[in-house]
């Protein structure tokens, strides 16, 4: 009987890291960030920062740092934007 309550008690242990670690993971889905390639290919076709903000729910603020970081984005180590070659 111990044996039985020893399993259950181990199969619950496990059971509640499962569930705690599959919450916490849920947060990473609600960042409080917009995807910085959508906001570029949305620019593209002529939307202003106000639409993307709407689109994708966040703020005109977070929109328009990615304009920002886009102008930044290189290959930070030779200067270049396209890879080296192997």
């Amino acid at each position: 009987m111990v044996d039985a309550f020893r399993k259950l008690g181990i199969a619950a242990a496990l059971g509640a890291i499962v569930i705690v670690g599959g919450l916490s993971g849920c947060s990473s889905m609600t960042s409080d960030h917009v995807d910085c390639n959508i906001v570029k290919l949305q620019t593209e076709s002529g939307r202003s920062d106000a639409e993307i903000a709407s689109a994708v729910g966040g703020s005109v603020e977070d929109v328009a740092k990615c304009h920002g970081a886009a102008e930044k984005s290189s290959n930070k180590t030779t200067g270049e934007s396209t890879p080296a070659p192997y």
